[in-house]
Order: C-alpha cells, then structure tokens, then sequence
C-alpha cells in the first residue's frame, strides 16, 4: 500500500494544487521562499537526498514536515527537529458565534499578518502566505489581532493553519470562531480538513479536539540549513 497524500502534505501540496508556487526538481521541491519555508521530497532515496541537499545550498534553510522521519542530506544541516501532530477534521460542521467582526484578508494585509505571526509563533508565516488559500481576521481599532487560513492543499484536502491571536486579546474565544469559519468552508467546497500542532501545545490540541478534530498521526517536523 502506497503513502497517503498527508504522510507527507508538503510534497503532495507541491506536486499538485501547489505546483505554481514551487522551485526545484521531480525529486526535491519547495516553495518559493517569500511564500513559504517548507521543502520536501517524495522519499529518502539517494538520489531524492542528493536533490534535497543541493536545493537547501542553493536556497536557504527549509522546513520539513512529514511522517516518516526526516533524513538530513548530504551538504545540509539540521539545526532544529521537533515532534508534532497531525489532525483531521472528524466532526460535524458548526457556525461560529455571530457578529465576531471577521473580515476576510488579503494582500494589502500581509504586513499585519506576518507580524502578528512572528508574535505569537503559530507556524511558519512569510510575506506572501496569503496568496496559499483564504485567510480571515479580526481587528480592533484598525489593528489585526486574530486570524487564520488555509495553507497546504491537495486534492480533496485542504490545511487549516496560521491560528493566532494577540496575546493583549486572548480569551474571547476567536481561534474558536476563526477555526470554525475556515474549517466549515473546506467542507462547504466537499474537501477534508486537516491540521499540524506542535506535540506540546496542549491547549491548541484540546481545542481542537473540542472542535471537532483527531490526531491522525504524528509528524516529524525538521528544520535544514546548508552545511
């Protein structure tokens, strides 16, 4: 029996919906790097590593994120490894509360989305994420202050990610909403919905289990730099 899609969501995202925003080879790809950091190959093949290690040197550090553990690859480095969790969405569709104040994002919000990212630490966020799926927020006096989106997508799936809320605005419930809103628009177009938590973030995994989603299996979550 083959790989599922999600056992390694990045190449499958690279090699399909995402093909337009990817650099690299039949062997290694990424996405371009004001897109996102993410890389990956289809198997760890010798020749699969080669590719990698020579797409690392030639472009920068990348994220891998994938079930099977990730092997560092000739003329890379790997400067951090953590374990996470990948989830599905297994529940029945709910609204969020209404009257919330969410807006949908887009380009001339970028700005405010990365900041609010490299703030609170939901994944990793570039200038042009955006552009991966839709995004939605909440602002309050004209500033952002929650949001989240869609990020990889494969046939049939899409990822829900960039969750993050300002921790000035904390407790009001808006990742719930803003999770429910991306989530029950992945179902209204008839695909799945899915996730990546890092393993020891145990409140954002007990919201999500509250939502609706189960782990799936964990993933190994890497980051490589040129050696």
């Amino acid at each position: 029996m083959g790989e599922h899609l999600l056992d390694r969501p990045v190449w499958s995202a690279l090699a399909t919906v995402h093909a337009g925003f990817s650099l690299g080879t039949a062997r290694a790809r990424r996405f371009r790097a004001d897109i996102s950091p993410f890389g990956a190959v289809p198997d760890e093949d010798d020749a699969s590593l080669d590719e990698l290690g020579k797409l690392v040197a030639a472009t920068g550090g990348m994220v891998l994120a994938q079930v099977p553990p990730v092997v560092c690859p000739p003329g890379a480095r790997q400067a951090m490894a953590a374990p996470a969790l990948q989830m599905v969405y297994d529940g029945t569709a709910q609204a969020p509360r209404p009257d919330q104040g969410i807006r949908r994002l887009g380009e001339a919000d970028a700005p405010a989305m990365e900041a609010l990212a490299a703030l609170t630490r939901p994944g990793p966020f570039a200038a042009r994420t955006v552009l991966l799926g839709e995004y939605w927020g909440i602002k309050e006096e004209g500033r952002l202050v929650a949001m989240a989106g869609e990020r990889l997508k494969q046939p049939g799936l899409t990822e829900v990610s960039g969750v993050c809320t300002h921790p000035d605005h904390r407790g009001r419930g808006w990742a719930r909403d803003l999770c429910l809103l991306v989530t029950g628009r992945i179902l209204a177009r008839g695909e799945g919905a899915y996730l990546h938590v890092f393993a020891d973030n145990t409140p954002a995994i007990a919201l999500y289990h509250a939502l609706g989603f189960r782990q799936r299996r964990p993933i190994h979550v890497a980051v490589l730099e040129p050696a």
